[in-house]
């Protein structure tokens, strides 16, 4: 995704978002590499460790989040572009706003994600 459209990029938000409301974990990783990164204060509260690194990590540790947490939901706000980057601004089921940037490799999968909790 070096030049992002506004169409992939709201493309990817709403897959993403779907994936997540309908709790699907393989959807949800089918964006990312195998070697991404992912850096979270929640991770870093619930883990010890603000990054997880690699799409199994990932699968264990949204895996288990998603299973003490049935009444997650997201609400999609906004989508940003940016160069190799999307930010999915979006409310939880905590209603609390979200801002999550993905950077794409040349593949167009997610090689490195920031979430940020207002």
């Amino acid at each position: 995704m070096n030049n992002t459209s506004r169409t992939s990029a709201e493309a990817f938000a709403a897959h993403w978002i779907s994936a997540w409301n309908s709790r699907d974990i393989d959807a949800i990783l089918s964006h990312y590499s195998d070697d991404v990164a992912f850096l979270s204060p929640v991770a870093a509260e619930r883990t010890g460790n603000g990054r997880v690194i690699g799409r199994e990590a990932l699968r264990s540790y949204w895996s288990a989040g998603l299973a003490v947490q049935p009444e997650l939901q997201f609400e999609l706000d906004k989508v940003l572009i940016g160069f190799q980057t999307v930010t999915v601004l979006y409310r939880n089921h905590r209603h609390q706003s979200v801002a999550e940037t993905f950077e794409f490799s040349e593949a167009g999968k997610v090689v490195r994600a920031y979430a940020c909790y207002g």
